[in-house]
């Protein structure tokens, strides 16, 4: 049975999945009902890297780097052609969207008292996570090329003064492609995130980044304003003043931007007749978010990423040591609660108004601390010989030191267990500490923090330092002091002698026999059937030899709820809470016929 497989039999079947999704490193499941999903046997799937129940009926499972393909996998199978189809209620519906799934728990109250709140941070994060992975492939571009450059055989690659020789500017470009047109990407995402026209968001942004726009800068009518206390170049449309600025790399823009179209696009689509809204719902947005967005919202935009950074930037002047200890202590409570997002576009922020940052050194203490631990807790599993947590942390670290992606480890094992947390504290600060006392570190780029972006800090003595402090802080802390109740220890030991359970008797009724029996023949006979079991506490999962031999109209008559077809001679009988006692009658009938 393939992992995919596996994946969807445990979390009760394709019946029982609502909606499907995934971010970087998880499947995120909405189901029908999660309380009868069994954690520790979808912990024990081969690729599982551990499993997150969470409220309203979501369900979270780490994979980590391979989540797409297992995705996929899922996505392809037969059965899940028919996902959702019953419903709670028995009915069919098919699959709903991701966004309608957030929606229905938000009005169903699940998330936080604050729904504001968590709109907002949802809204950062799905405006991101799209485009992590062409991120990170940049940020490894940008490390060869800070490594080249450390190393004296090219220039200082960051500076847009230097002159690199053909071929190193020709890579230089290749990193520089996803990050100048960030604003694009992140506009796409964002306007989809906020329901509206995601295309008409990315040439809302693409206007910005036309070459003839920041030509206007060089007309002889274009002047100076001063702003803020530095000069802007402006030019005046019909007597309206229009800044223009450089809106490559910038993040805040789009965000602001997508943040006014959702609500336009959404009243235009109330105004105009149905039939009308292909042509003028995205004219009329596009007539009124164009010029809007290049008046008002952009430079407002560009304004506020400045703004924040400046706040951080001051904090960091007035003592080193101190932001370097807040910003990994503060990252191991924000990174699970998606406060993090914001940290990230000031990031982005930071670099596209100075050409640098001073935030990722100090959040790389955390991120090797979060690996230290993952060591610690692989170390201990080797020992142990506790195959799946060693599964789990192989997977978790591997990610982390190559990709610089802390979720494997955060899902999967840290937040599975209270004592880890105090071991990354203590790494965080003393990685902190060390890149405080060392006055602070930058960089030119936006990378992940991992073993194979160390080149592209300004100090890399002092950074290899600090993260190797952290990494092996924690890690030490996990192997001396371990991480597990005494309980949660022998029993990965294997030391834990579980009591035998109890011979579970089922009294089946004659109505459930007599039941069972009309059942079996609609479903072809004993002949036909090959066996039957009770799944996800409600159905009874029936294998045939020949599906023509289902009879759904003669299931109906027989007072079946419902029948539905999960897979090629497989179906799931919707019998209620019932389902072991129908499934026990047909399978002694069936042992019966077989005597």
């Amino acid at each position: 049975m393939s992992t995919a497989t596996e994946i969807v039999d445990a979390v009760g079947g394709p019946e029982n999945i609502t909606s499907l999704t995934h971010c970087a490193t998880r499947l995120r499941f909405q189901l029908h009902d999660a309380s009868g999903v069994d954690t520790p046997k979808v912990e024990g799937i081969k690729g599982v890297m551990g499993a997150v129940p969470q409220a309203g009926e979501r369900y979270q499972i780490i994979i980590g780097g391979a989540v797409a393909t297992v995705y996929n996998e899922i996505m392809g199978l037969p059965e899940m052609s028919n996902m959702g189809a019953a419903s709670a209620s028995g009915g069919g519906g098919g699959a709903k969207t991701d966004a309608e799934i957030k929606a229905e728990a938000r009005a169903g109250g699940v998330r936080g008292k604050f729904a504001w709140v968590d709109n907002f941070f949802e809204f950062l994060s799905d405006s991101f996570r799209p485009i992590l992975g062409a991120l990170l492939g940049a940020s490894l571009i940008i490390t060869f090329m800070a490594l080249m450059s450390s190393l004296g055989v090219i220039g200082n690659w960051a500076d847009p003064r230097t002159t690199l020789p053909p071929g190193w500017a020709f890579i230089n470009l290749m990193w520089n492609s996803v990050f100048y047109f960030l604003p694009l990407m992140v506009a796409y995402n964002a306007s989809k995130k906020i329901g509206a026209d995601p295309w008409v968001g990315t040439a809302i942004m693409g206007m910005l980044l036309l070459p003839g726009f920041k030509a206007l800068a060089e007309r002889p009518e274009a002047f100076q304003m001063q702003l803020f206390g530095s000069e802007v170049p402006t030019i005046n449309i019909f007597g309206v003043p229009l800044l223009i600025r450089d809106y490559g790399s910038q993040v805040f823009p789009p965000l602001l931007m997508a943040g006014v179209l959702g609500p336009l696009y959404k009243g235009l689509k109330k105004i105009i007749p149905d039939n009308l809204q292909l042509i003028f719902v995205p004219f009329l947005a596009l007539i009124i978010m164009l010029p809007l967005t290049a008046f008002l919202i952009g430079p407002i935009g560009i304004f506020v990423g400045a703004g924040l950074g400046s706040i951080l930037s001051a904090i960091n002047t007035f003592s080193p040591l101190v932001f370097a200890i807040v910003i990994p202590l503060a990252y191991p409570f924000m990174v699970p609660l998606g406060l993090h997002w914001p940290i990230n576009a000031i990031m982005l922020a930071n670099i596209a108004s100075t050409g640098s940052d001073f935030i990722q050194g100090p959040m790389g203490a955390w991120n090797f601390a979060a690996f230290g631990a993952t060591a610690g807790v692989l170390v201990l599993a080797a020992r142990d010989k506790d195959a799946q947590m060693r599964q789990t942390a192989t997977g978790a670290l591997a990610a982390g030191l190559l990709g610089g992606i802390s979720e494997p480890s955060l899902y999967g094992i840290h937040l599975r267990f209270k004592r880890i947390y105090p071991r990354i504290l203590v790494g965080c600060l003393v990685g902190g500490v060390i890149i405080g006392i060392g006055g602070g570190l930058r960089t030119n780029a936006f990378v992940f923090t991992s073993l194979l972006t160390i080149p592209a800090f300004n100090n890399i003595p002092l950074y290899a330092i600090a993260i190797a402090a952290s990494f092996f802080t924690t890690m030490l802390l996990v192997i001396f002091f371990d991480y597990r109740t005494p309980e949660q220890k022998a029993a990965a030991r294997g030391e834990l002698v579980e009591d035998e359970p109890e011979p579970r008797v089922i009294i089946v009724s004659d109505v459930e026999t007599n039941q069972a029996k009309q059942w079996l023949d609609a479903v072809g006979g004993r002949d036909n059937v090959v066996k039957a079991e009770p799944v996800a506490e409600t159905r009874v999962r029936v294998e045939v030899k020949d599906d023509a031999g289902v009879n759904q109209q003669a299931l109906k008559d027989a007072g079946l709820a419902g029948a539905v077809q999960v897979a090629p001679h497989v179906w799931h009988l919707v019998a209620g809470l019932e389902a072991p006692n129908y499934a026990e009658a047909m399978n002694r009938r069936l042992a019966n016929a077989s005597a």
